[in-house]
């Protein structure tokens, strides 16, 4: 717990005008989520598409990595993933301040969690949680609804925004137990070895240190954090890919189970056959998966030509 964030306190520098325009946001987007979800949602499909004509370049990112992921897909097929992805990502941001100002009865009410039992034994057994969760675009309101089952410790990035980084810490740990500094892998560990549920995002391109080229979907030479590895490796935990995704009713967070042996087994070997885990679990939803970030933009030396030309 020494490790923990020390929790942003409230300034009165907050209520000057050069923070009107985020209180001014922050209010509009709190009396969105007031209104009933089916609504919300339909607001959220009209923001997507505002994304996209406004950031016309990561609307392209999106159906290139789509083409990528799953080369099995018509162009068709393709549009019409893409054109589903963009919906949940303009509902993706009022998911955010839903995850962060919804009351619990709320959170409580739109969440189902399929699983438990995998995170039950291992905390049974004197093991940590080593919750491998997945970029979907309601990660942010699931990480809220995960702490009513069991409260959780994630890594945290400060906003460079002070009051943006106040709204955010203070909405994030409503249900969960602390957060820790993202470079603070050492605390990470600990809290792992404390038999905690700690959650940890394993499948972005985080650059070439620390990474290895294995195969993710249609890429043979996906750079895949080795970071993964060395926490299941240093710490007596049970590793679990963990995703977040949309129901009729509201949302499930649905907890797979241990991938037994990856502590054993070559970089290579590991990390390829989580990724195939990972591919698995993204292919239940693919709508849902954050397909704008450039998850094949670092690209092996031996064949350095972007895929996103």
């Amino acid at each position: 717990m020494a490790a923990a964030i020390k929790a942003p306190t409230f300034q009165l520098s907050f209520l000057g005008p050069k923070y009107w325009p985020v209180w001014l946001g922050a209010c509009v987007l709190y009396l969105i989520t007031w209104l009933p979800l089916p609504v919300i949602r339909r607001i959220g499909a009209g923001a997507g598409r505002l994304i996209a004509l406004v950031v016309p370049k990561r609307a392209k990112v999106a159906k290139r990595n789509i083409a990528l992921w799953d080369p099995s897909l018509s162009e068709k097929q393709i549009e019409a993933l893409y054109t589903e992805n963009v919906r949940r990502t303009g509902m993706a941001l009022f998911e955010t301040a839903m995850g962060w100002w919804w009351p619990s009865w709320r959170v409580k009410r739109a969440i189902e969690i399929e699983g438990t039992q995998y995170v039950e034994h291992a905390l049974a057994e004197g093991k940590g949680v080593f919750g491998m969760a997945l970029h979907n675009m309601n990660l942010e309101f699931a990480c809220r609804g995960i702490g009513f089952f069991h409260p959780s410790i994630a890594f945290y990035r400060k906003h460079n925004n002070p009051l943006i980084d106040y709204l955010q810490y203070h909405g994030r740990n409503r249900s969960n137990k602390y957060m820790i500094d993202k470079r603070n892998a050492k605390a990470l560990l600990a809290a792992l070895d404390e038999k905690e549920l700690c959650l940890y995002l394993p499948d972005q391109d985080y650059g070439p240190k620390q990474s290895i080229f294995v195969p993710f979907g249609g890429v043979k030479d996906t750079a895949t954090t080795t970071a993964t590895l060395m926490f299941i490796r240093r710490s007596d935990c049970e590793p679990m890919i963990i995703t977040s995704q949309y129901t009729k009713k509201g949302y499930k967070i649905k907890i797979f189970p241990p991938l037994e042996g990856l502590g054993e087994m070559s970089d290579e070997n590991a990390l390829t056959l989580l990724n195939q885990h990972i591919d698995a679990a993204v292919k239940e939803q693919p709508e849902s998966y954050l397909w704008m970030h450039k998850r094949f933009k670092t690209r092996p030396v031996n064949n350095p030509k972007s895929l996103y030309d």
